[in-house]
C-alpha cells in the first residue's frame, strides 16, 4: 500500500470507478495504440502514480482501509446471446409461457421417465452382480447333492462319504438292529426320537458324522450300543445316531436324502 506525502491525505481518499473512455468500435485499435505503463513502486506518490496512468483524469485512491488501486468501469463487456440454446418455443417474446408450458412439461417428463428407467436397470445390474459374487463356488455347487449306489454295501456294515466337506455315515443296518432300534421307548432318550421319524427305510441309516458335542468325528460300529463312539469325550450313539450317553446333547444329524432306483440320493 502506498502512502501519501501528507497525513491528510488519508482522510481525502477515496476508492472512485472510472470509465475506460474505450469506443468499442475502435476498442481493438485504441488498445494497440497504447502502450504497457510500468509504475515504479519505490519513491512513488500519488501525483507521480496519476500522472503516469495513460488518462490524466484517473486518480490514485488510497486510505487507512483502502489499498492503492485503480479500477475501469467496463462498460464495453457484450452480454451473451444465449438464443442457440433456448427451446424454439421460448424465443418469441410475445407469446406467453403458459401457452407451451405443457409441451415443456412433457419434455422433462419424459426425461425423468427415461433417466429413472435407466438408473433402475443399471441398480438391478449392480444389486444381481454383488449377490452373484457372493453365491457358491462352481466346486461347491458340485458337492451339493451325492449319490451313492446302495448295492455296494453290505449288510451291518457302515460307510463313510464326503458330503459338503463333512462325513457322511450311511449304514445298512441287518434285521436285528432295525428291532432293537424300534423297541426303544422314546421316553428314555435324552433327545426323544423315534427311529422311523430318522430312517423312512428300515434298512438304510444316513447321518452326518459329525458328533453333536464338540464336532469330533464318531467311530462307526463301536460304543456301548452298537452305533458309533466319540472317543474325544465318551459319547455313545445307538445304530439309529440317537445319543444314549455321554456329553452330546443332540442325536446325528439326518441330512435330506431320497432313494431312487437302488441310488441314494443325499442334498
Amino acid at each position: 500500500m502506498l502512502k501519501p506525502a501528507s497525513v491528510p491525505g488519508y482522510f481525502r481518499a477515496v476508492s472512485q470507478v472510472v470509465s475506460n473512455q474505450l469506443n468499442t468500435s475502435h476498442q481493438s485499435l485504441v488498445l494497440a495504440k497504447k502502450p504497457a505503463v510500468h509504475i515504479p513502486f519505490n519513491g512513488s506518490t500519488l501525483v507521480s502514480l496519476a500522472r503516469a496512468l495513460p488518462n490524466g483524469n484517473v486518480i490514485i485512491s488510497s486510505g487507512p482501509a483502502v489499498s492503492t488501486q485503480v479500477r475501469w468501469a467496463h462498460t464495453d463487456i457484450h452480454i451473451p446471446d444465449w438464443t442457440e440454446y433456448r427451446r424454439e418455443s421460448t424465443k418469441n417474446p410475445n407469446v406467453k409461457t403458459s401457452h407451451n408450458e405443457d409441451n415443456r412439461k412433457n419434455f422433462t417428463y419424459l426425461m425423468a421417465g427415461g433417466l429413472g428407467v435407466s438408473g433402475a436397470y443399471a441398480a438391478k445390474s449392480v444389486v444381481t452382480q454383488f449377490v452373484s459374487s457372493m453365491s457358491p463356488s462352481a466346486d461347491v455347487l458340485a458337492m451339493a447333492k451325492i449319490e451313492v449306489k446302495l448295492a455296494d454295501i453290505p449288510e451291518g456294515k457302515s460307510v463313510t462319504f464326503k458330503w459338503r466337506g463333512k462325513p457322511l455315515f450311511i449304514r445298512h443296518r441287518t434285521p436285528e438292529e432295525i428291532s432293537t432300534e424300534q423297541s426303544v421307548p422314546v421316553s428314555t432318550l435324552r433327545d426323544p426320537q423315534h427311529d422311523s421319524e430318522r430312517s423312512p427305510k428300515p434298512e438304510w441309516l444316513v447321518v452326518i458324522g459329525v458328533c453333536t458335542h464338540l464336532g469330533c468325528v464318531p467311530i462307526a460300529n463301536a460304543g456301548d450300543f452298537g452305533g458309533y463312539y466319540c472317543p474325544c469325550h465318551g459319547s455313545h450313539y445307538d445304530a439309529s445316531g440317537r445319543i444314549r450317553k455321554g456329553p452330546a446333547p443332540l442325536n446325528l444329524e439326518v441330512p435330506p436324502h431320497e432313494f431312487n432306483e437302488g441310488l441314494l440320493v443325499v442334498g
